[in-house]
């Protein structure tokens, strides 16, 4: 039953980077657009936080801190992409989301 979850887990990190990953092109400059991403990088960012937990609490002890060392490095990222988001820059959220961009991609090589 743990190994179900801890897939799972690992499905909704891979699902959650990659609809992440998807949005960097969706930058317009209007209210609804603004809103809409900062409250979809919210959403993501909760269900990311979730399942890295769980997947951290699983994981074996020599595999704990590059989980936790990544875990952090993203949502470091994430929460500075957020704050783009809500100053409302596109050249900031462009240029935050391209850092977060790599480090999604980091997430999603290392998911099993």
């Amino acid at each position: 039953m743990v190994d179900v979850e801890l897939r799972g887990s690992a499905h909704r990190i891979k699902k959650c980077a990659c609809d992440l990953l998807s949005i960097g092109g969706d930058l317009v400059d209007d209210d609804d657009s603004w809103d809409l991403m900062g409250n979809d990088l919210r959403l993501k960012s909760t269900f990311l936080y979730c399942d890295f937990n769980r997947m951290i609490s699983s994981a074996p002890r020599d595999q704990k801190k590059p989980l936790t060392e990544l875990a952090n490095k993203l949502f470091c990222s994430i929460e500075e992409l957020d704050h783009a988001v809500k100053s409302r820059s596109v050249p900031l959220t462009q240029d935050r989301y391209n850092e977060a961009a790599v480090i999604l991609q980091e997430v999603m090589a290392q998911m099993p």
